[in-house]
């Protein structure tokens, strides 16, 4: 186990959205120094980082370059120059969590493989290479309708994903290199976030269930805990852990699942991250999810991942229609109502569907929860 050293120490952080500022919130409190580098000068964890370097996190100069000024390298983003990454680690340089694991996540068809060679359940898939192949394969039977287009590299919060039903929604064919999954009757989706320190010793969260907004593919609402036989539960609980072992991995990895029509637990995709289905762990949980992630990458024990009470999370997002400097609406007449907890990450720039903020809701109960989220939902508007 190791001890923290703080006043001295240095942790980078690839990328500076509202994960890595949250991130840096927790960091503060252990006086850690923190940089972050991202290509947005306006980004929203550079008003608090100890130091911003500007440079994009797929450029290879850029990447090696702020690694080589931390003690230690961490990220809060997927899509990252991998060969710069491998040099650092090369070179002696302490990334976590390590780049092997990212450059597989990164590649979705190699998501797929790994689940199959340890048994992991996830839906069928074929590989192709654009999207002429698919539409030979839909020709000759080999796919049928509906079916999921996924790119397999790049995609993020939605993109990089065609839901295809029929022939008509051919024109939303992706253009890359990509799996093909049939498509899911999902009953339900739920997450769970699992953490590994180097010692082995691993701690999952509370399952939680997602509920989606159709038009942007984003999460609109978080439920925690969810509900869903304890059965289903554990096992979500149960594969999530035999995942970050198999990857042997050092950090945090955010598991999503599907529950189809039939009661079966089904991994989706996983973050080796943060994530937006664990943001209600900063009020609900004993140890919140980017605490935890600190926690691992130092090699610290875990902390607890007792849930104190039941929430919901909506997420602030851009409203239809609106594009320019952000406008809120119904923050007052929300904070108003107990348990609410407000969230606003400092982007400057409202567009459609651009996550914006947070907001968890606390309750005594599901119910009460859930009664006041729905008030909220009604309040929050985001415009220009």
């Amino acid at each position: 186990m190791e001890k923290l050293v703080t006043s001295s120490f240095k942790l980078g952080i690839i990328a500076g959205g509202q994960l890595g500022k949250m991130l840096i919130q927790e960091a503060s409190k252990w006086d850690v120094i923190t940089y972050v580098m991202d290509d947005d000068d306006h980004c929203p964890a550079r008003t608090i980082a100890s130091h911003y370097t500007k440079g994009s996190n797929t450029d290879y100069e850029s990447v090696y370059n702020f690694g080589k000024k931390v003690d230690l390298l961490t990220y809060e983003i997927e899509n990252i120059n991998i060969e710069a990454l491998k040099k650092l680690k090369s070179e002696g340089y302490k990334i976590l969590p390590d780049p092997d694991i990212l450059e597989l996540i990164q590649d979705k068809g190699k998501q797929k493989e790994f689940y199959q060679q340890k048994d992991i359940p996830t839906a069928a898939f074929s590989f192709f290479e654009n999207h002429y192949e698919i539409e030979k394969a839909i020709e000759s039977n080999r796919i049928n309708f509906p079916f999921v287009q996924k790119l397999r590299k790049g995609g993020y919060d939605g993109r990089g994903v065609a839901v295809i039903n029929d022939e008509k929604d051919l024109t939303k064919l992706l253009e890359g290199p990509s799996i093909v999954e049939s498509k899911i009757k999902i009953e339900k989706e739920i997450a769970v976030i699992a953490a590994r320190n180097l010692d082995g010793q691993v701690k999952c969260y509370p399952v939680v269930e997602m509920v989606f907004d159709p038009h942007a593919n984003l999460v609109d609402k978080l439920i925690c805990p969810s509900n869903i036989p304890q059965e289903q539960s554990e096992k979500a609980v149960k594969i999530a852990t035999e995942l970050i072992n198999a990857l042997g991995m050092q950090g945090l990895l955010a598991v999503e699942f599907f529950i189809d029509k039939n009661g079966d637990i089904i991994v989706n995709e996983v973050a080796p991250r943060t994530h937006n289905s664990g943001h209600h762990t900063i009020e609900s949980v004993v140890t919140s999810q980017f605490e935890q992630h600190l926690r691992t990458i130092f090699n610290l024990p875990l902390g607890s991942t007792k849930l104190k009470l039941p929430a919901v999370m909506l997420n602030i997002l851009g409203g239809e229609g609106y594009e320019g400097p952000v406008k809120y609406e119904g923050l007052t007449e929300s904070m108003a109502i107990e348990g609410v907890k407000v969230h606003l990450y400092g982007k400057k720039v409202t567009k459609p569907f651009r996550k914006m903020g947070h907001i968890t809701v606390l309750g005594s109960s599901m119910e009460s929860a859930l009664i006041k989220a729905e008030e909220v939902k009604k309040l929050i508007k985001v415009k220009s």
